[in-house]
């Protein structure tokens, strides 16, 4: 399987899905124009992933430092693939958080049903 490698704008995360080391990051700012178009690639990539995955260690990075309400419904979208992989694999999420950013937090608080050992990490400020 190809990593897929798509590098950050002013209204798009980089995405660094590293599926041959099982390391999959979000970073930086999503709110861009059409959330479902930027999204649909990173979506079908990583259903074709997790359909072969099993066993595996699957680290999840996500430094979102903003976005908005249309990438929060493609985001659940990411997440409940991940949930439903965890049954097959150890699925590690590592939620970064600006600690003067309540939202991100909050979101994160969201996952933790599904995700019960999600590691809280106050993002660097600069």
């Amino acid at each position: 399987m190809q990593d897929l490698y798509i590098p950050a704008t002013a209204t798009s995360p980089e995405v660094d899905f590293r599926f041959s080391a099982d390391r999959l990051s979000l970073v930086g700012e999503s709110y861009p124009e059409n959330a479902a178009a930027f999204y649909g690639p990173v979506l079908d990539a990583l259903r074709a992933y997790l359909a072969q995955a099993c066993g595996r260690d699957i680290e999840v990075n996500v430094e979102l430092k903003y976005f908005n309400s249309s990438s929060t419904k493609v985001l659940f979208n990411i997440f409940e693939l991940l949930h439903a992989a965890t049954g097959a694999n150890d699925v590690r999420l590592h939620w970064y958080y600006d600690e003067e950013d309540d939202t991100i937090l909050e979101f994160g608080n969201d996952l933790h049903e599904d995700f019960p050992e999600i590691r809280y990490i106050p993002m660097a400020v600069a």
